[in-house]
C-alpha cells in the first residue's frame, strides 16, 4: 500500500467520521506539549491558551482530538496569526471561519487523521468563558459528564459522517449545563 499524499490526508482528515474512543490518559500531556510548541513558535501572540473539550475531562470518552483555546486581543490579532499558523502545522477554511462571528478555527492532521483543532477567541470574552465553565461543569460533574459522554456516544453513532450536525445537536445540553 501506498502512503499517502498530503492532499490525501487533508481530505480524509476533513471528512473523518466522529468517533469515540475510551479516556486517553496521554490527552493532557499532547495538549501540553502542543501549548509549549505554541509558545515557543508565538511569543507574545497568545494572551492565554487553555484545554478544552471532553480530552480535557479525566475519565471521559472522547474524540481523539486535542481541543486548545488560544486567547487572543482582538480578532484581528486572530486573523493575523491564521497564516502564520498554517505555516507551522495547522490548516484553516476562511469560508467556515466566516460563519463563526467571533472566533476562528483551526486544524491540525497526521495521516488522515484531526490530532488537534485550535479555537481563537477573545481572552476572557464571553465565548472563551463559555468554553471554560463548559469544561469545569463537567470536571465538578460526574453525573453531568456521564450524561454528556453518552449524548456524544449516541450522536457520533447516528450522524458520525455529519460532524456539523454532531456539533449542533448537542448545543442544547451544552446551554443546559452553562444556565445552571
Amino acid at each position: 500500500m501506498e502512503p499517502m499524499t498530503e492532499d490525501e490526508s487533508l481530505q480524509r482528515a476533513i471528512h473523518e467520521e466522529v468517533r469515540m474512543v475510551p479516556y486517553d490518559p496521554e490527552w493532557p500531556g499532547r495538549y501540553e506539549d502542543e501549548r509549549n510548541r505554541l509558545l515557543a513558535l508565538f511569543p507574545g501572540a497568545f494572551a492565554g491558551i487553555g484545554h478544552i473539550g471532553s480530552t480535557a475531562v479525566r475519565g471521559m470518552a472522547a474524540k481523539p482530538i486535542i481541543d486548545l483555546i488560544g486567547g487572543v486581543r482582538s480578532m484581528a490579532e486572530a486573523d493575523a496569526l491564521l497564516p502564520l499558523l498554517c505555516r507551522n502545522g495547522y490548516t484553516t477554511s476562511a469560508e467556515f471561519n466566516a460563519t463563526l462571528g467571533g472566533q476562528r478555527w483551526l486544524m491540525r492532521y497526521a495521516y488522515g487523521h484531526r490530532t488537534h483543532h485550535l479555537h481563537l477567541l477573545i481572552h476572557g470574552g464571553g465565548e472563551w468563558r463559555r468554553k471554560i465553565l463548559f469544561r469545569d461543569a463537567l470536571r465538578a460533574d460526574a453525573g453531568a459528564a456521564r450524561r454528556y459522554e453518552r449524548l456524544k456516544r449516541e450522536l457520533a453513532e447516528s450522524m458520525g459522517a455529519d460532524r456539523e450536525a454532531y456539533t449542533a445537536a448537542k448545543t442544547e445540553f451544552i446551554e443546559g449545563i452553562l444556565r445552571r
